[in-house]
């Protein structure tokens, strides 16, 4: 796929399955992730992956926390044990926030933001589906906690890659009229 190509028609694709991106499909992923933007060289994020029975885990570790929220609702709770599922390879995108006098904690998180970006890019120029998901589980210190993620740290978010099981219509492109001033 040509890179212009890609930006301007970029979407996620939630219609996910196996297989996921494995061998020089997977590294390249990995090393777009590391080719972002990054102020004073801090690498100030982490990738872990999750995929196979490791899924499970992560269901277990959703539903543990939503629990802890609270909810009791088996409904909710089936719903939640059912989210890693959406994809056989899920990379949680998290902060590893370092202390620097010229690069602060929002630009540290912004170029989180960007490794998953060029991820979910990479695992689409290569013909595989992602879809970037956040949600109150991104924020849950449990999540984290269980994930290794030291609380003050953040989730960047959720990258769930595979193949597309279908083909979504491409959205209409948005104006950027409105969002852009020239001084």
């Amino acid at each position: 796929m040509e890179s212009i190509e890609l930006l301007l028609n970029r979407q996620s694709n939630p219609a996910l399955a196996a297989p996921a991106p494995v061998g020089e499909a997977f590294t390249n992923i990995l090393k777009a992730g590391m080719r972002v933007p990054d102020h004073a060289g801090l690498i100030p994020w982490h990738f872990t992956v999750v995929q196979g029975e490791a899924l499970a885990t992560l269901a277990n570790i959703f539903v543990d926390a939503v629990k802890v929220q609270g909810v009791t609702d088996e409904v909710k709770l089936q719903k939640t044990a059912k989210m890693p599922f959406r994809a056989p390879m899920i990379i949680v995108i998290s902060t590893v926030y370092q202390q620097h006098d010229k690069v602060p904690l929002k630009e540290q998180l912004i170029s989180a933001g960007c490794a998953a970006h060029a991820m979910q890019m990479a695992a689409v120029a290569q013909g595989f589906g992602a879809m970037w998901r956040t949600g109150d589980l991104a924020f849950n210190d449990d999540v984290k906690t269980a994930l290794n993620i030291d609380t003050h740290n953040d989730i960047a978010g959720f990258l769930y890659i595979g193949t597309p099981t279908k083909q979504l219509p491409l959205k209409p492109a948005k104006s950027f009229d409105d969002h852009v001033t020239y001084l």
